[in-house]
């Protein structure tokens, strides 16, 4: 398949700290991709390159053939984006800021209310949007960020932490919608420290570690590494305890 995710030799340093370290690999259209690592192991800053929110310090990462810096507008036409903390002007209602970013993406009135009503029902938030976000808790303004990044029905979502802050009600909610975007042929690139939850819903992982590149692959091929049937979680820790390992690629 078409690679809709290239990274390549993508590094990012901030002085003498190198935050991601030549890391290289590609998406393909349709696949559920999830990027884990410790904290601090460089997946915010993959993520936020990818975004062109950051520049690169060398190397390349595009979406779909555009370059994420420099074609960054075209680049957010296609990508829904949630960050690990969601973050809205204060006294903006929900459904404020959803006509907003439904706006922002070219949307009409009508339009934007016929693509989130069924988003808003399957995530519980109906009766939140006459809230000002500043009432909102943690995992509602994820849930509002959710629905803002897949109105424009985007051909990517790229989600730092999806889970972070959500109820088991809603986390439920959004593994569902993640597999019927793929079903759908959408491409979903997330990042999480919940191994169990990437066991459950990846198409292919990639785990970094100390900024570089440790393991990439199926869970299967993961697990042909270490030559047994282990679950990810003792993949993630035996490859991740290993930085200076070569990447399977």
């Amino acid at each position: 398949m078409t690679a809709l995710v290239d990274i390549n030799g993508l590094t990012k340093s901030y002085g003498d700290f190198v935050a991601v370290d030549n890391l290289t690999l590609s998406v393909p259209r349709g696949e559920i991709f999830a990027l884990l690592g410790p904290n601090g192991a460089g997946k915010t800053t993959t993520i936020r390159m990818l975004m062109g929110i950051l520049v690169p310090s060398s190397g390349s990462a595009k979406i779909d053939g555009l370059d994420c810096f420099e074609q960054r507008v075209e680049v957010k036409r296609k990508v829904g984006y949630l960050p690990d903390e969601p973050v809205f002007y204060d006294f903006l209602r929900g459904q404020e800021i959803i006509r907003f970013s439904g706006e922002m993406h070219g949307l009409a009135n009508d339009e934007i209310q016929t693509r989130a009503r069924p988003l808003l029902e399957q995530l519980d938030l109906v009766d939140a949007l006459d809230e000002f976000a500043v009432n909102y808790s943690k995992g509602m303004k994820k849930k509002l960020a959710l629905v803002c990044a897949m109105l424009h029905d985007p051909s990517l979502l790229i989600l730092d932490e999806p889970t972070n802050g959500l109820d088991p009600f809603a986390t439920r909610a959004l593994h569902q919608m993640i597999r019927a975007q793929a079903a759908e042929g959408k491409t979903i690139f997330f990042s999480t420290h919940l191994l169990d939850q990437a066991e459950k819903l990846c198409t292919r992982i990639a785990i970094i570690a100390k900024a570089r590149l440790v393991a990439l692959g199926t869970l299967e091929q993961l697990r042909a590494r270490l030559s047994s049937d282990s679950s990810l979680e003792e993949i993630f820790f035996s490859v991740a305890s290993d930085s200076g390992s070569p990447s399977d690629q």
